[in-house]
């Protein structure tokens, strides 16, 4: 399955340069922990976007040179980070007031399944042996403008992650804006699934029968070609 999923679709670098196209100028971002980083990664360079960090931090840069890192200065995931100038970091309570006061535009989060109504279930499976882990989802689902999620089509065992509905616990009910998998960039429209783009070596019979909800494509489709970024 591994080996069929590079064949024929994105690798995460390219899912995250084609989530780093979709934001505007001057936006206010939140990435979520893992995948969802990397889309700092991939900003267009005329383009300016300030990252925010739930523990504390607005107008994060790009990562330190090895040797230069501050062990004061990390994001939620633990990892180093800079800060780019007139950026700051702040108590855990004034970041959590942002978010749930409205003020970030667009949170870009990862995700075990996503229902063609747009909720989001995120930070729990029925796998009992796996500790759940919400993290600051549950604030950023509904306090974000915007959500946008970036995950694999299909799970490890090729079963769809996109679905009529969530049979995984919800972190947020109608909040999903936007879908970027590996196959596909998706929008969520009146509970259906738009497909936008879609990767050329896929028809859309095949991704519809890799979704688990009726898919429909859109007026404005177009081919999905990110660059090379091995």
């Amino acid at each position: 399955m591994n080996s069929q999923k590079k064949q024929m679709g994105l690798n995460r670098r390219q899912v995250a340069w084609r989530i780093a196209q979709e934001i505007s100028e001057g936006s206010y971002v939140n990435l979520g922990i893992g995948s969802p980083e990397l889309v700092a990664n991939y900003i267009p360079e005329d383009r300016e976007i300030i990252f925010h960090s739930e523990n504390g931090i607005l107008g994060m840069g790009p990562a330190p040179r090895p040797g230069e890192e501050n062990g004061n200065l990390i994001n939620a995931g633990k990892k180093p980070v800079t800060l780019l100038e007139g950026g700051s970091y702040f108590h855990h309570t004034d970041s959590f007031a942002m978010i749930r006061g409205g003020h970030i535009d667009i949170c870009v989060l990862g995700a075990y399944q996503v229902a063609q109504n747009g909720d989001l279930a995120n930070w729990a499976t029925l796998d009992t042996s796996k500790p759940p882990g919400v993290g600051g989802a549950m604030d950023l689902s509904v306090g974000a403008k915007k959500i946008f999620v970036m995950m694999d089509h299909l799970t490890k065992d090729n079963e769809p992650k996109l679905m009529k509905t969530c049979s995984y616990p919800e972190t947020g009910f109608g909040v999903v804006k936007t879908v970027f998998t590996d196959l596909a960039v998706i929008d969520i429209l009146d509970s259906k699934f738009i497909v936008r783009e879609m990767v050329e070596t896929l028809s859309f019979t095949q991704l519809q029968s890799k979704t688990g909800a009726p898919l429909t494509l859109s007026d404005n489709f177009k081919t999905l070609t990110p660059p090379n970024l091995d």
